[in-house]
């Protein structure tokens, strides 16, 4: 049956909360910012510098796009409004049932408009690089580690995002010992640098013929993408190459020639590698942009700037340390620890059905600063 005053109650907490996005995310500001750059458009001279009229129009698209968010959001509340201060005239069943329906979208549209602005870090709209590390434990970590694997591929795919794996290399017996790959997309960071961190795996193992109960770790790095013309300067003599012959998952051969990069950063003792492109040019230049965000998230540590950008410190892959834990055994949970968000559908979780945890943190983010 339809309640009118709740109905009510509902419009006003969502009025409420378009309004704190709306000086959440400044949108007046962002409005004056818009005419201003389409104004230089209109400008001839605007195109005579081809690298910074393209950054400008970047910026108009993706301001277009917030403000036009936040305003189809605001209508739809409006209009709701309007529907409920004709319900209070006279009842009719059609409008009651639009409103229920509409109200329903509006909360998820909120959400999403509410996330959107929680995405404000420096690199936050950047690319994501994603390695993934077994914990001790052979086997059994390392399959833990293609489980993982296998779900973020799952997440992205669901979510529109493009993945592109980097370097592979075979478990033992089973999964892998270690896999980097790349998220591509908007804001593909600043959504998975809640996954940075020690993920605990609990479960009957598979490998052991006694049937017995094992706890499994792996270490997951997230980093932003820095693509070639950011400012990060690399000496050519600090770097060694490696090349050698690429080789996927199970063991085949990709290419037959030694096309696989690996760099080390002397200095610092890092080491990339990449081996998913057909040439050893395109393997190194990916490579480059590899070790490139691996000294700016090293930068940026050491100098604690932008830190709620590049959260955690990554800690030893053991018990204790874990940001997340997935219990398979003896019943079925998977638990944040960080925000204390969990379900009880596993397999929905490993599937890639990922994005409560995110937002749980993301939330919890901004709520701690």
């Amino acid at each position: 049956m339809f309640d009118l005053e709740e109905n009510i109650r509902v419009n006003n907490e969502q009025i409420h909360k378009i309004e704190d996005i709306g000086n959440s995310i400044n949108i007046e500001s962002l409005e004056q910012e818009l005419k201003a750059l389409e104004k230089e458009t209109e400008d001839q001279s605007f195109w005579n510098d081809a690298e910074s009229s393209s950054k400008k129009l970047a910026r108009i698209t993706e301001l277009k796009k917030k403000i036009t968010q936040y305003a189809n959001v605001k209508n739809e509340i409006e209009t709701v409004k309007e529907m409920l201060e004709l319900l209070s005239v006279e009842q009719d069943d059609e409008i009651e049932k639009e409103i229920q329906k509409s109200s329903e979208k509006i909360d998820k549209d909120l959400e999403s408009l509410e996330i959107a602005t929680l995405l404000s870090g420096k690199y936050d709209k950047n690319n994501a690089i994603i390695t993934i590390h077994p914990g001790a434990g052979g086997t059994e970590a390392q399959d833990w580690a293609e489980m993982l694997y296998r779900m973020y591929t799952r997440w992205g795919t669901e979510n529109g995002f493009k993945i592109e794996e980097l370097d592979y290399l075979n478990g033992e017996e089973a999964g892998l010992k270690s896999v980097t790959f790349l998220v591509s997309g908007d804001y593909a960071y600043g959504y998975l640098k809640s996954e940075h961190g020690v993920h605990r795996l609990v479960r009957i193992s598979p490998f052991d013929s006694g049937g017995r109960r094992h706890t499994s770790f792996a270490s997951i790095e997230v980093l932003p993408e820095i693509s070639n013309d950011a400012d990060v300067y690399i000496n050519p003599d600090d770097i060694k190459m490696d090349v050698y012959r690429a080789s996927g998952a199970g063991g085949q051969h990709i290419n037959k020639t030694s096309s696989a990069v690996r760099l080390t950063h002397i200095p610092t003792g890092i080491v990339v590698a990449c081996q998913t492109e057909r040439s050893q040019f395109q393997n190194k230049d990916t490579a480059m942009k590899m070790l490139k965000s691996k000294l700016v998230n090293l930068k940026e540590k050491e100098n604690k700037e932008k830190i709620e950008d590049l959260k955690g410190v990554q800690m030893d892959i053991a018990w204790g340390s874990q940001i997340r834990s997935y219990v398979f055994c003896p019943y079925t949970l998977v638990k944040d620890h960080r925000t204390g968000y969990e379900v009880g559908d596993v397999q929905k979780v490993m599937n890639g059905d990922l994005n409560d945890f995110i937002y749980a943190y993301l939330k919890k983010q901004v709520h701690d600063s």
